[in-house]
């Protein structure tokens, strides 16, 4: 999946734009004229990050209509969107002109357009407003027009950003979880010294729920925000603040009640609640709130340090600034130190349980299979021609598709049917169906694996069972946010270069809802106590 960059280096400026004048000239704007369908559209050349040919994809189950998949971008992850479908224009193929904008909205984004003409230099006074333009475009996308430039009497001017917020909604409401990704990863791009100039004058944090109280956290101790795990290792003689340890893909994350560390009434976890992985230097644990709500710019003319009186006071030490947002300052967010907060003696507890049982394991782990810390091993399944992947300690077994599956009455209508494995009932789900795949007729290489998911053994079909392979964590990477089914179910991507393969790895515990699982296990009850019928 190599791709060709196109070189997108700005054409020498003509006596239509040349200037005397320097101060004139650092008002001209570049754009990216491109075409899609019948219409004409520039962009911004600042968060355009490169400009290359349409590559191959790997496509994305339960992601958003206009998603065609995922790429390998030098290494990266790229998602790719079409922007003829996010237009509701008619489908076509691609072609030699056609080409993929890659623009930075957050996360790198590729959108595919039929081509690019070229880009311009444009003076402030051929910028107009879009008011009372009459176009086959929402408006709402559109940031100005430019009038007679690159060959073109009306140019629309494309907002990537507003165009995410309105038609990529899931993606917009996931900009969380994709920002806390893309710190988890450090990543740096070369452009990181304009970045820092433009928002030196801003904070940006992660903002979360704590008894009806709002606080939050500066984005680039957010490692990734993640659901509360069905299981926790409980740490014996621990103090309340400290809720355990969970197995945050295969390492150990300690876990800390944000609620009792500043001494607020506790409460039971609920489908709201979050951890949100905060890290300081290599340290790494997990604060469990009672919601996320979003990331937050800051002025810095809006953020004032904690009164003296009561920063000294008790449960108020973590918190050193207090944000005033909305009409008047009504809105008040709390900033909490995260040098601070793992000061507090319940992180080091934590933090202490953790390496006490890591060393107690260490041992035991680098003997037992001959598997190495820096990789993990997973069962490699194949769906039409995408590969996907899963944890092999979550799966039970592997067995063959019987040439027929019993129907029991009043079934759900997710199960194909149940068969008897070894005396039990298994209930029996399409993988294709559940990922919103078309089906395809019962053939010989179909396998049905085996998951225990809350007590519950559950069987998916999948097409065929590829390998069981070691994959190097250095591999691994969180999967883009596309949609809130998607970034549950597909938490990461393991991305090997060399062998030109992109495997999405899948959560088990989300391959079916909780709900749906009590409907198996009484299912299966049913199965078992009155014989089914074919």
């Amino acid at each position: 999946m190599t791709n060709e960059t196109v070189a997108a280096s700005p054409p020498a400026v003509g006596s239509e734009t040349q200037s005397s004048s320097p101060d004139t000239e650092s008002d001209v704007r570049q754009f990216v004229i491109f075409v899609c369908g019948s219409e004409v559209f520039g962009v911004d050349m600042a968060p355009v990050q490169e400009i290359i040919r349409v590559p191959e994809v790997v496509r994305v189950p339960l992601g958003p209509d206009t998603l065609l998949g995922l790429a390998n971008l030098r290494g990266k992850v790229l998602p790719i969107i079409s922007l003829r479908r996010l237009f509701g224009f008619d489908e076509r193929d691609n072609d030699d002109a056609s080409r993929a904008l890659v623009i930075d909205l957050g996360q790198p984004l590729g959108f595919v357009v039929d081509r690019v003409s070229s880009v311009v230099a444009v003076e402030p006074d051929q910028i107009e407003d879009v008011s009372g333009l009459s176009t086959t475009v929402n408006t709402e996308m559109l940031s100005g027009l430019l009038k007679n430039v690159g060959g073109f009497e009306m140019v629309m001017v494309m907002d990537f950003q507003r165009l995410i917020g309105l038609e990529l909604t899931e993606i917009d409401q996931l900009e969380v979880a994709s920002a806390a990704s893309a710190a988890s990863l450090g990543q740096e791009s070369g452009s990181a010294t304009e970045d820092d100039d433009a928002t030196q004058d801003e904070l940006q944090l992660v903002s979360f729920q704590v008894a009806e109280q709002e606080y939050a956290i500066p984005i680039e101790h957010t490692q990734e925000i993640v659901q509360l795990p069905e299981h926790i290792v409980k740490v014996p003689r621990a103090e309340s603040h400290v809720l355990g340890l969970m197995n945050l893909r295969n390492r150990l994350l300690p876990l800390v009640s944000l609620r009792c560390l500043l001494e607020l009434p506790p409460r039971t976890a609920d489908e709201h609640s979050r951890i949100v992985v905060v890290r300081l230097g290599t340290v790494t644990v997990g604060l469990v709130m009672d919601s996320v709500n979003e990331v937050l710019r800051v002025p810095t003319s809006a953020v004032e340090p904690m009164p003296t009186l009561l920063a000294a006071s008790g449960n108020l030490q973590e918190i050193t600034e207090i944000c005033r947002l909305g009409e008047g300052g009504k809105r008040l967010v709390s900033v909490i130190s995260i040098r601070n907060l793992f000061r507090h003696s319940s992180i080091q507890e934590a933090l202490d349980s953790l390496n006490t049982m890591q060393e107690s394991d260490s041992t035991e782990r680098n003997g037992k299979d001959g598997q190495r810390d820096d990789e993990e091993q997973v069962v490699v399944f194949r769906l039409d021609k995408e590969e996907f992947g899963v944890p092999i300690a979550s799966v039970q077994e592997i067995v063959r598709v019987p040439d027929e599956l019993t129907h029991v009455p009043k079934a759900p209508a997710f199960v194909e049917g149940v068969i008897n494995l070894r005396g039990s009932v298994l209930p029996v789900i399409d993988q294709r169906r559940r990922l919103g795949l078309p089906t395809v007729e019962r053939n010989d290489r179909q396998r049905i694996m085996v998951f225990l998911l809350d007590g519950v053994r559950i069987g998916f079909i999948v097409d065929v069972v590829a390998e069981v392979l070691k994959i190097p964590h250095a591999a691994i990477e969180p999967a883009p946010q596309l949609s809130a089914e998607q970034a549950q179910l597909i938490t990461r991507v393991a991305n090997m270069q060399k062998q030109k393969r992109l495997i999405q790895l899948l959560d088990p515990t989300h391959l079916i809802a909780r709900e749906q699982r009590q409907e198996l296990a009484s299912l299966a009850d049913r199965a078992e106590a009155a014989p089914p019928t074919v």
